[in-house]
């Protein structure tokens, strides 16, 4: 499979963080109890109500309040990015995960295929820097705080990824636009067939209610959407019925358990889709 010019084509996958490649929520591994936070669902109630009060965006409000609480507790450094990279060391991942980058790599690459990976994530950028996974991604799409210069403390919010706002890094893979500036480019005009990364050789990888749109976007657009699940919230009925709505709203392709271990589920779909995606360009 190659381009007129003797090139592999390049296909993407795209992933969310927290539920996807990770177990929970990062910020609750290793940041939170730092900050003096011991009952994250209390932390997380305070945040939504506040959101409610206020009328503000929940992924703000949450930044907003781990600024606030290293200010109060007086552990402004537990946010600094050297220190939120050593938070995100801690991070459980899923199954497998650790090994997943260059199993999937070297597969693509005996079909001709250039695999591409990225996160597009609501967590905070510079935890998921910290994980041992970092290394494997194009690009590492997420939330992040303006510092200042002198004290190298947290000033406010820079950069804040919700729901929403995830799609505009899909197309910022589709284009190459890989920053999170420069709007001009990601709004040119292209034509579809003359972008790097075309929808149709994307496969994004999402757990919940904040990747639907992400989902939805990829899916319609002729690629890929593939919803991942905790194996051990399974029994759970909030998991069970999001997987249920998820099928049921037409949003996704293909449902797997997180574990990225050879053979497994996840594994032998993902194959199966750059398979796909291969046979598209054999001549």
């Amino acid at each position: 499979m190659k381009t007129q010019n003797g090139d592999d084509i390049k296909a993407a996958l795209i992933y969310d963080f927290d539920g996807t490649l990770a177990e929970g929520n990062c910020a609750e591994h290793g940041l939170l109890p730092k900050l003096g936070i011991t009952n994250a669902n209390n932390f997380w109630d305070r945040v939504t109500k506040e959101t409610e009060t206020r009328d503000a965006d929940e992924i703000l409000t949450y930044l907003g309040s781990l600024a606030l609480q290293a200010r109060l507790v007086k552990k402004r450094e537990e946010l600094t990015p050297d220190k939120l990279k050593l938070h995100g060391a801690t991070i459980p991942l899923f199954p497998g995960v650790l090994t997943w980058f260059d199993r999937i790599n070297k597969y693509a690459k005996k079909l001709d295929v250039q695999l591409e990976h990225y996160i597009v994530s609501s967590g905070i950028e510079e935890m998921i820097l910290g994980t041992p996974i970092a290394k494997y991604f194009t690009r590492i799409f997420g939330c992040k705080y303006h510092y200042d210069k002198r004290s190298g403390y947290v000033k406010w919010p820079a950069v804040s990824i919700n729901y929403t706002t995830k799609t505009q890094y899909i197309f910022r893979i589709n284009k190459s636009v890989l920053n999170y500036y420069d709007d001009a480019k990601v709004n040119e005009y292209i034509e579809h067939d003359q972008r790097p990364l075309p929808f149709e050789r994307m496969i994004y990888l999402g757990d919940g209610d904040t990747d639907i749109p992400c989902m939805r976007l990829v899916k319609d657009q002729g690629g890929c959407s593939i919803a991942v699940f905790d194996e051990k919230k399974w029994e759970q009925a909030s998991s069970q019925n999001k997987i249920e709505k998820l099928i049921a709203e037409d949003r996704v392709n293909y449902v797997v358990p997180g574990n990225y271990n050879k053979e497994s589920q996840l594994d032998v779909t993902v194959k199966g889709v750059l398979r796909k995606i291969s046979r598209r360009y054999k001549t």
